[in-house]
C-alpha cells in the first residue's frame, strides 16, 4: 500500500471510531456544532479514510459524544456491516453498565461471536462509575454479563479514560484489579491528560508483571505521555507487548497520533510492535 508523505510505515489502526454523529450545542453553546469537522458514515467512507493514510487494517466502534446515550447503540448495525464487508474492518459493539440501557446491551450481546466482532466497548461519560464499589445489583448484573461474554469469546474490552469525573484511571483501578486477570482490558487514551498519565504509568507496568491482561492506546496522550511510557517499557523491560496504535480519529488527528510513537525515542522493535506486530498477537485468532 503506497505510503503518504511524513508516514514512514503502513500501520494497523487498533481504536477509530465509524458511523455519522450529529451537531449539538455542547457545554452551552447557542447553536449546534460539529467539532470533529468530518467522520465516516459508512464503510466506504471509512475505507477511503484508511487508504489516504495506508492503514492496513482498522478496529472499528460506534462514533459517539453527543449527551444521548442511546446514539452510540444505533451505529453498532454499521459496526457490523462494515466489520463483514471488508476483511481490513473488524469491529466493537457498543455495551453500557448502566440500567437504563439494560435493552439495548442485551440486544448487543446477542450479536457476541458473529463475524468481525472481536470485543466490547462502553464509556462512562454518558453516566455510571467503573469502579464496583459504586454499583448497585442491577448494574453488577449487566457488568457481569459483559465480562463473561468477553471471556466466553476471547475478546478485548475497550474502556475510555479521561482526567476527572467517572472516567479518571482511579476509578477503573479496583475494576481492573476484580475482572482483570480473566479478561482482556483495554485502558483507551492511556488514563487521559497528565494525572492519568503520572498515576497510570508505574501502576499499567505492575499490573503487567502480577498477570493483569491490560492494555492501551496512546491516543489524546498528552505531550510526554507516550514518551514516558515507552521509554519506562524499554527501561523496565515490561510491557512492550501491550500498547496498541490507536487513532481514535475522527476525535483526534492520524499524524499526530502517529507521530506520538513514531518520534518517540526508543528502539525500531518497539515501534513495530506498537504499529502492528501487538495487534496482530492480541486479535490474529478473529481475522
Amino acid at each position: 500500500m503506497p505510503l503518504p508523505e511524513g508516514i514512514k510505515r503502513n500501520v494497523i489502526d487498533g481504536h477509530s471510531h465509524i458511523g455519522e454523529i450529529e451537531a449539538w450545542p455542547f457545554y452551552g453553546i447557542d447553536y449546534p456544532v460539529k467539532p470533529i469537522v468530518y467522520d465516516f458514515p459508512r464503510t466506504k467512507d471509512f475505507i477511503k479514510f484508511m487508504d489516504k493514510y495506508g492503514i492496513e487494517r482498522s478496529l472499528a466502534m460506534s462514533n459517539y459524544g453527543i449527551p444521548k446515550p442511546e446514539q452510540p447503540f444505533s451505529l453498532n448495525p454499521v459496526v457490523m456491516e462494515a466489520a463483514t464487508s471488508s476483511d481490513r474492518i473488524r469491529g466493537l459493539l457498543w455495551v453500557s453498565f448502566l440500567p437504563r440501557d439494560r435493552e439495548h446491551t442485551l440486544e448487543a450481546l446477542k450479536h457476541c461471536g458473529e463475524a468481525g466482532i472481536i470485543g466490547l466497548k462502553t464509556t462512562f461519560l454518558l453516566g455510571g462509575n467503573p469502579n464496583p464499589a459504586e454499583w448497585d445489583e442491577e448494574t453488577k448484573q449487566l457488568a457481569d454479563m459483559c465480562f463473561d461474554a468477553c471471556e466466553k469469546h476471547d475478546y478485548v474490552f475497550h474502556f475510555h479514560t479521561s482526567p476527572g469525573g467517572a472516567s479518571d484511571i482511579n476509578n477503573f483501578i479496583p475494576m481492573v484489579e476484580e475482572y482483570g486477570k480473566r479478561c482482556k482490558i483495554h485502558l483507551v487514551h492511556f488514563g487521559g491528560g497528565v494525572s492519568g498519565h503520572i498515576k497510570l504509568v508505574p501502576k499499567f507496568l505492575q499490573w503487567v508483571r502480577d498477570g493483569y491482561k491490560v492494555y492501551t492506546d496512546t491516543s489524546w496522550a498528552v505531550g510526554f505521555g507516550a514518551r514516558w511510557l515507552l521509554v519506562e517499557i524499554e527501561k523496565q523491560g515490561v510491557g512492550g507487548d501491550r500498547v496498541i496504535f490507536g487513532s481514535d480519529e475522527p476525535w483526534s488527528d492520524f499524524m499526530s497520533e502517529y507521530w506520538k510513537v513514531e518520534g518517540a525515542p526508543v528502539s525500531e522493535e518497539l515501534k513495530r510492535m506498537v504499529f502492528r506486530d501487538n495487534f496482530e498477537k492480541l486479535h490474529g485468532a478473529h481475522w
